[in-house]
């Protein structure tokens, strides 16, 4: 297993320190199936209640999304331009990176990420 990016340690290090204030910053890794992430959703949140502000979304068809260092820059100029204070990361990859409703009907699973299908996405446990 490879060793996370610097930039991707650097978020994790911001994650660690806990709630200090908003904005935060929601980074979550979505991905075909629990090994290689494809996707990146980056949500900024100015106040407490209210929906994200920015919602940014990066893709990678090749490389692991969380060991793209130009993906990982990209998200570290978008929490630093934004003054973000806070900043919360998913533990893995929790979820297909295809959007329900938009790339699938709503209520199906979706058809290129079977691995997902039956599955809760947090703990990757099947459900049905």
């Amino acid at each position: 297993m490879s060793r996370p990016s610097p930039l991707r340690h650097s978020l994790s290090k911001k994650a660690r320190k806990g709630f200090r204030g908003f904005p935060v910053a929601t980074v979550a890794y979505y991905g075909p199936d629990n090994v290689r992430a494809s996707k990146v959703a980056v949500g900024i949140f100015l106040k407490e209640g209210e929906d994200a502000a920015v919602l940014e979304r990066w893709f990678s068809e090749q490389e692991d999304a969380r060991h793209d260092q130009s993906i990982q820059n990209q998200i570290q100029t978008l929490i630093k331009s934004h003054g973000v204070r806070s900043v919360v990361v998913t533990d893995g990859i929790i979820g297909c990176p295809h959007e329900e409703g938009i790339d699938y009907p709503k209520g199906k699973s979706c058809p290129r990420c079977p691995y997902w299908a039956g599955r809760d996405r947090f703990t990757g446990e099947r459900i049905q």
